[in-house]
């Protein structure tokens, strides 16, 4: 079997381009084509001298790891570590994708003409097997990663939330903010921020309109009935975030309340509610955030 070294040299410079670009896509990372050519390109030249040159330390795991790492800061200049490791798995994960999508087109297509070198699969298969099997594993890994992550973004960071007090509830949706990190300072309890709006439902009025009241220290607007029933459920929580400084939420303790997702229920007696005053969204897709509880 004749194979010609220009042929191979183009073929895995094309399947290594469309590698590292479903990575990027994937990633959301900002993409600079000539950068993922020059990496395609290291990744070929490299195919071409461990097909030639018979040294063991070219077909070596560690040799393959290393230009792992050099092609993924050539094409992309990770900034941290942890950004590197990063893209380094994602780069994997779609490398065996498309590599499980190549072998098995060009098996189909023709298997006689197959061969293994230092650990490399090369042939004389057509060109076009080589760029449909890169069509084929970019439209499979992207659209995988696509629905794996609007399926973690619909189970895990949004919440469908139960609120109850004194025989009275809510429904609502709260998003998953892992800065949230309110807590009562006297009990260590939880505090979910509520749009106050919402909360009009469950509370009365004459407690809500007089938040910035409350605050002050000055109840004088708040009828007797309302103060008595309540006084004790009101919590003062400070806060560092929302767009203030050093601020202050009034909160108050339910019932309970019922963090419910498509899979599971969690009930607890324990949650604060910080009244917040504003929108937290413009379109109202959620009316609470809530930290890890």
């Amino acid at each position: 079997m004749t194979i010609y070294i220009d042929v191979v040299l183009i073929e895995n410079l094309i399947m290594n381009y469309i590698i590292l670009l479903a990575t990027g896509v994937i990633l959301k990372t900002k993409i600079k084509h000539f950068k993922i050519i020059m990496s395609s390109l290291i990744g070929a030249i490299y195919t071409i001298l461990a097909y030639v040159i018979t040294i063991p330390i070219y077909s070596s795991f560690f040799m393959k790891f290393l230009l792992s790492i050099i092609i993924i800061y050539v094409a992309y200049n990770p900034q941290n570590v942890k950004k590197m490791w990063k893209i380094l798995i994602v780069f994997y994960l779609t490398s065996f994708v498309f590599g499980g999508a190549a072998f098995a087109l060009i098996y189909i297509v023709k298997p006689q003409d197959i061969l293994m070198k230092n650990g490399l699969f090369l042939g004389t298969y057509p060109m076009k097997s080589v760029v449909l099997a890169g069509i084929i594993g970019f439209i499979i890994i992207v659209t995988a990663f696509k629905i794996v992550r609007n399926r973690i973004t619909k189970r895990d960071i949004y919440k469908n939330v139960k609120i109850e007090i004194d025989g009275k509830q809510i429904h609502l949706n709260a998003i998953l903010d892992t800065g949230n990190m309110l807590k009562d300072p006297i009990t260590g309890s939880p505090v979910i921020v509520v749009e106050k709006s919402i909360l009009y439902e469950i509370l009365p009025i004459e407690l809500l309109d007089n938040i910035e009241n409350i605050l002050g220290g000055n109840l004088e607007k708040i009828p007797e009935s309302i103060k008595k029933q309540y006084i004790k459920r009101l919590k003062f929580i400070p806060f560092s975030s929302l767009g203030r400084q050093n601020g202050m939420l009034v909160g108050i303790k339910p019932n309970f309340i019922e963090i419910m997702d498509e899979q599971n229920s969690l009930k607890r007696e324990d949650i604060i509610i910080g009244i917040y005053e504003k929108s937290l969204t413009k379109d109202g897709r959620y009316r609470a955030l809530m930290g890890i509880v």
